[in-house]
């Protein structure tokens, strides 16, 4: 492995102080290479969610280091002065549910990431475009959210956190509701993309249908995080 990606080094996160306090996490190593999908698993309770949202510059963690790119983003305390950037340039979500903006069309749902970071309206456009072509459906670019299928508002979510070309993609629980099929071809596009815009994608999930397609896994226990070796089961 490169020191590409994103690497996390003994991160920690504490809430509350005192008597009172609860260690969320404890020992968190990570490291996932550009263009590489792994698998995040646990408990409920394991610190799953509070992983993330540090992954996501959402929460800070209370000591630890995270490298993005050749960067230091955080050591013992934010080494970026906008999070908010960071957030919207440089990390991908997706999530569970689409939240797609209803009152928006496809194309313009997409698009609209780039524009808040400045890029001129073609230039976003042209971007989602160029996406919808990889994910198919670039015959859908017109229509509104109310007029896609599930998996189709999933495809526009995915383009939608890949638009800016994130170093890293977090995806929540992002095949929880569809069957395996579909469950299926969300992770092959995941694994495609990550391949094709040399992404670093880390998939939380309770998924049995799609952890045995991970080449390596994190499995969160306590706070802390140990790396398995996955099936890499090929799709069918």
């Amino acid at each position: 492995m490169t020191g590409k990606g994103i690497r996390i080094e003994g991160l920690k996160k504490r809430y509350g102080s005192g008597d009172t306090a609860v260690d969320a996490l404890t020992n968190v190593n990570m490291q996932v290479s550009p263009g590489e999908v792994v698998g995040l698993i646990g408990p409920s309770g394991s610190g799953k969610t509070t992983l993330l949202k540090c992954l996501g510059a959402v929460i800070e963690p209370t000591a630890g280091r995270m490298i993005l790119g050749d960067e230091i983003i955080y050591e013992d305390g934010w080494k970026v002065n906008d999070l908010r950037a960071l957030r919207r340039d440089r990390i991908g979500f997706i999530f569970q549910a689409p939240y797609l903006i209803p009152f928006l069309d496809v194309t313009d749902n997409v698009a609209l990431l780039p524009m808040l970071a400045g890029k001129p309206n073609a230039e976003a456009r042209s971007r989602a475009i160029e996406l919808f072509k990889a994910l198919d459906v670039e015959h859908r670019a017109r229509a509104m959210p109310s007029q896609l299928s599930g998996g189709e508002q999933q495809r526009v979510a995915i383009a939608r956190g890949l638009v800016n070309h994130p170093p890293v993609i977090l995806a929540d629980e992002p095949t929880a509701p569809l069957d395996s099929e579909r469950a299926l071809a969300v992770i092959r596009i995941l694994n495609n993309m990550a391949r094709k815009f040399e992404t670093a994608i880390i998939v939380v999930t309770h998924d049995e249908k799609i952890i045995p397609t991970f080449k390596r896994i994190y499995n969160i226990r306590d706070g802390v995080t140990y790396e398995e070796a996955g099936e890499g089961r090929a799709f069918t």
